[in-house]
């Protein structure tokens, strides 16, 4: 799995070497076009902060952070000894291109039950939650943090769920009693103490006010609080808490098969439907070797396209309806019913058809299909035509959300911010053009940009985002290519029926994969995405097993509600409620 470098190295592994020299790394090949290199802790932050500032085109995004429990890892060969691993996958936009994924790791192997490492809260801002999230899961300090608390379980939480001696089913458990000594504990945790995040009560003059947003409001968007540091009704700080919606769909992987877990990946983002299978089955092809049918590549676009649309729906909706108007929700319900209807029709389900399958989808395009994309694709962009006339061009709505929670690109790139809140800062990145997947390099669309970074920019793209996803759709329709809906290959799961009874070699196939579930080689890919709502990828490390022996799920909403405090302050109480509303999140994304 590590070896020396290879002699085509990407370009940032020859500037790595240049600056660092060969001897500082340690290469590791992984299935993905990712170069992945192992540096010794000390050498973490000048690495780091050399991509981040120094080397021409910077590494300005740190995508995601994240560790690995390596202790029952069987397939580490070349690799350094680690009891746990920290990895930091670090993105440049202006590399990423057809033949840069303009992507790095860095990983970092740690010694001992709970290791502990400096924080690089000061290189990359947004590495602040990412950090919480590895010690709360897996028990890693980070010296120097400025606020080390856990942010997905409760504070009185005992252990570290992300590590391979923690239990993974309810039923390994005692039985949850809820005492009134318990409870007591409980509450008295959720208590808000402001000297802990750094925040005075007051000053000479006058006292502070402290006011508590959620975890159940209607603007909050799901079980999500933020407390507010006021003055008056300016807001001079903010703190946002989440954790709420946690159900630990990383560490289910672990325990489903490759197979199984593609219905848990439904539920992540719950508006995304297909959206969320895709970058999983396609990590999963990548560990696999599948190559699939040209056919399956239309269709996971077209279906995933349509849950694009069911999401901006609902986005402009709530969005509309946050400013003030009560008549465009219900109208655009009423759409997103067109569409699911169309859905519905294909996949059998509406909301969650779990419907992508590793190698290919779950059945072929029905009869008819064809006709009730067209209808939709006929009505729809007439009535975006309505929508934007009726309540978007709105002097109030304009009013109250133009030159509001503005952020310019630096900004974004800093905190990680990803999809419509990247791009309504004029900065031109959309992974389906940067990076192709699943055939996206056929179709010809549009990347809307904006020009302020402000709550109406991100509206406003996702309107033209809408008629981009239908003009994609429309391209669909008339250029589906004939062939398979599935991949002829022994690890497509389910394989081909037609193929089972042609010997005993593939009947035996068959049975293992429907009963125990298809066994991947050892290594480790990833994929990104262009989902709903920003970068949605899946970083999956198989062992040669049934199951994932880690999955590490980036969604784009955690780093989106982390930015909050940095843009709110100095605002007013109403610009917050415009602010989440502008964002386009789901609780289910962030918690996981």
């Amino acid at each position: 799995m590590a070896d020396g470098t290879p002699a085509a190295s990407p370009e940032v592994v020859r500037e790595l070497h240049a600056r660092f020299g060969e001897n500082a790394f340690v290469h590791q090949t992984t299935k993905d076009d990712v170069p992945t290199l192992w540096v010794a802790a000390e050498q973490r932050d000048p690495v780091l902060k050399y991509l981040k500032n120094s080397v021409p085109r910077p590494f300005r995004m740190l995508l995601d952070l994240q560790a690995v429990d390596e202790r029952m890892r069987r397939h580490r060969d070349g690799l350094p000894p680690a009891d746990f691993t920290l990895f930091y996958h670090l993105l440049s936009i202006e590399r990423c291109g057809p033949r840069d994924s303009g992507q790095v790791r860095i990983k970092v192997a740690l010694q001992g039950e709970y290791p502990a490492v400096a924080t690089i809260v000061g290189i990359y801002a947004n590495a602040n939650w990412y950090e919480r999230e590895v010690w709360d899961l897996f028990g890693i300090r980070f010296e120097g943090h400025p606020h080390l608390q856990r942010i997905l379980l409760p504070r009185y939480w005992e252990g570290h769920p992300g590590r391979k001696d923690y239990p993974a089913r309810a039923t390994e458990f005692d039985p949850y009693l809820l005492t009134a000594a318990r409870q007591d504990e409980e509450q008295a945790a959720l208590e808000f103490k402001p000297e802990e995040w750094g925040m005075k009560r007051g000053n000479e003059e006058e006292d502070f006010m402290f006011l508590n947003v959620g975890p159940n409001h209607p603007s909050s968007h799901g079980a999500f609080r933020v407390v507010l540091q006021l003055d008056g009704e300016e807001i001079l700080d903010a703190v946002s808490d989440i954790g709420y919606h946690h159900r630990g769909a990383e560490k289910m992987a672990e325990r489903q098969s490759w197979h199984s877990f593609i219905p848990y990946t439904d539920r992540i983002d719950y508006l995304g439907g297909v959206m969320n299978n895709l970058p999983y089955v396609l990590a999963v092809e990548k560990l696999a070797g599948i190559e699939v049918p040209d056919r399956v590549k239309t269709i996971r676009v077209m279906m995933a396209e349509f849950f694009r649309i069911t999401s901006h729906l609902l986005y402009l909706g709530t969005y509309i309806q946050d400013v003030g108007a009560m008549t465009p929700i219900f109208f655009m319900f009423a759409d997103r019913q067109k569409a699911y209807d169309v859905i519905e029709a294909v996949t059998g389900f509406r909301m969650h058809p779990a419907w992508f399958r590793i190698g290919g989808v779950a059945h072929d395009l029905p009869t008819g299909w064809d006709r009730k994309v067209r209808e939709f694709l006929d009505w729809f962009p007439k009535r975006l035509d309505e929508y934007v006339k009726a309540a978007l061009e709105n002097s109030i709505l304009r009013g109250r959300t133009v030159g509001i929670a503005q952020y310019n690109t630096l900004e974004a790139l800093e905190w990680g911010v990803t999809g419509a809140g990247l791009r309504a800062t004029g900065c031109n990145f959309d992974y389906r053009k940067a990076r192709p997947y699943s055939g996206y390099e056929n179709f010809e669309f549009e990347i809307p940009l904006g020009n302020n970074g402000d709550a109406y920019d991100r509206c406003m793209l996702r309107v033209e985002e809408l008629r981009q996803s239908c003009r994609i759709i429309r391209q669909c329709l008339d250029h589906m290519p004939a062939g398979p809906y599935k991949a002829d290959h022994p690890l497509t799961c389910p394989p081909p029926r037609e193929h089972m009874l042609r010997d005993i070699e593939t009947l035996i196939t068959h049975f293992l994969g429907v009963s125990w579930g298809p066994v991947m080689p050892p290594g480790e890919s990833t994929q990104l995405i262009e989902a709903t709502k920003g970068i949605n990828s899946y970083y999956l490390t198989s062992d040669g097993s049934t199951m994932s022996y880690r999955t590490r799920i980036r969604t784009p909403s955690f780093p989106h509600l982390q930015m909050i405090p940095y843009i709110i302050r100095g605002h007013m109480i109403p610009d917050l409620v415009v602010l989440l509303a502008s964002i386009d999140f789901v609780m289910a994304d962030v918690d996981r």
